[in-house]
């Protein structure tokens, strides 16, 4: 506590591990540098980073007993509070490891867990994050025994001679593990009407996808007027918003804002995100944000196009937004790049520059996703005329004996409720256009 007597923030040191092996993508240096800002982001302060090179995994304790000894070193110099890992530690792994530097150890999956937690605002993102975490428990409870396990029960006892106590643990943590998945399964249904309901809205939709600190929220906000969390510490969006966007010409659109990707997103993260992720899989088009400014921008656009990939979402109209123009230093480097990929655009949601060109690409692909209608409809029904001139673009209109007929472009969601009354021309045999039928051979 300060002199006040308030609860002061406690700094946590910490030491990265990186090792990197033949099957490595991403070089050592690169990785390193992104579990740095994983680290701050969960509040851990860096005092040293070791990395290593190696032909494969020891088994035992991944960097083998030399490096061991080298991290040992390291921490009786910097005394860090935790020793975090890039790399995935198996359980055993993690036990040895924690034996011999005799402090806390994890591995970059338990980081960005820790990271998810502190985020989770919201009942659902709490409950997601719970799950994952007691996923990647499950098997690391060994751990948290010592060789000689503790007995509990004895006669009359369930359990007959005795259970241990690591089993009575592992026990409760499948209950409870089974108890979170029937509370998101809720969450899900409950989530699943709220698509259906923005669906019954004759409007079009799409989610914002990109990687984590890419700067989605900004452009959220900037769309939308929304007061969406917009922080560069990465992860800082982690539960859906949906807002509603007015294009230019008058239509418009719902935009949802999701959590970021990144670089092997734990696997029980993305399970127990699920529900969340088919936010992507629902949408109408997909708005992929880059950071240009950034050295790693084509890593970053091809591990987000991985995970749309395996969400089964990488079929759907996708718009390429590079953001952060401003922090780029070679604009007509990236404007070589756009003319590469279709689809694409840059501005700067922080200064609002060419937000207008962004707006115009999402109106572009629009034209694509709603269906041109000439409809007649009963004087009696007014309703579907004010739908039609407040969810669509009505080309032309004109009241005629039996009602209104207008021609307009509409979402697919109102095409299905208007085409009752559809009037629109077929298309004619060309010799009746041309009001001469072709003479056929004998």
């Amino acid at each position: 506590m300060n002199e006040r007597g308030h609860l002061t923030k406690v700094e946590i040191f910490g030491l990265l591990v990186a090792v990197e092996t033949d099957e490595h993508i991403d070089s050592i240096e690169v990785r390193l540098l992104e579990l740095e800002e994983l680290a701050n982001t969960a509040g851990i302060t860096v005092v040293a980073t070791l990395e290593q090179r190696k032909k494969r995994f020891d088994p035992a304790t991944l960097v083998g007993q030399g490096k061991v000894q080298e991290i040992v070193d390291a921490v009786s110099v910097h005394s860090p509070g935790i020793v975090v890992f890039d790399n995935e530690l198996t359980p055993t792994q993690q036990r040895n490891l924690g034996e011999a530097l005799k402090c806390r150890v994890i591995d970059r999956t338990q980081l960005i867990l820790d990271i998810f937690a502190q985020r989770a605002r919201t009942r659902e993102g709490k409950l997601q994050v719970e799950l994952a975490q007691m996923s990647y428990l499950l098997p690391r409870l060994s751990m948290l025994y010592t060789k000689f396990e503790r007995q509990q029960g004895g006669i009359g006892v369930r359990g007959g001679g005795g259970e241990t106590k690591l089993e009575l643990d592992r026990r409760k943590v499948r209950e409870r593990i089974i108890e979170l998945q029937r509370e998101l399964e809720d969450v899900k249904k409950k989530r699943r009407l709220q698509r259906k309901g923005r669906k019954d809205l004759p409007f079009p939709t799409a989610t914002l996808v990109g990687y984590t600190s890419a700067g989605k929220s900004t452009i959220l906000n900037s769309l939308s007027d929304a007061a969406v969390l917009a922080d560069k510490m990465l992860f800082s969006t982690l539960d859906p918003t949906t807002r509603r966007v007015n294009l230019p010409d008058g239509r418009g659109i719902l935009l949802t804002d999701t959590v970021g990707f990144i670089r092997n997103l734990p696997h029980d993260l993305v399970a127990a995100f699920r529900a969340t992720l088919e936010e992507v899989n629902d949408a109408d088009m997909l708005l992929h944000i880059v950071d240009a400014s950034s050295d790693e921008a084509d890593r970053h656009r091809d591990t987000v196009l991985e995970t749309l990939e395996n969400l089964g979402a990488s079929n759907k109209p996708i718009i390429t937004v590079f953001n952060k123009r401003d922090a780029v230093e070679d604009l007509d480097a990236l404007d070589r790049l756009m003319a590469t990929i279709p689809n694409s655009c840059s501005i700067s949601a922080k200064t609002g520059d060419c937000m207008d060109t962004l707006m115009d690409a999402i109106a572009d692909v629009l034209k694509s996703l709603v269906r041109t209608l000439t409809v007649l409809l009963p004087y009696e029904r007014s309703d579907l005329l004010a739908k039609c001139h407040a969810h669509g673009i009505v080309h032309a209109l004109e009241y005629v004996e039996k009602g209104v007929q207008i021609t307009v472009d509409l979402p697919e969601a109102l095409f299905v409720e208007l085409s009752p009354f559809d009037v629109t021309p077929k298309e004619q045999p060309f010799w009746l256009v041309e009001n001469e039928k072709p003479e056929l051979e004998d």
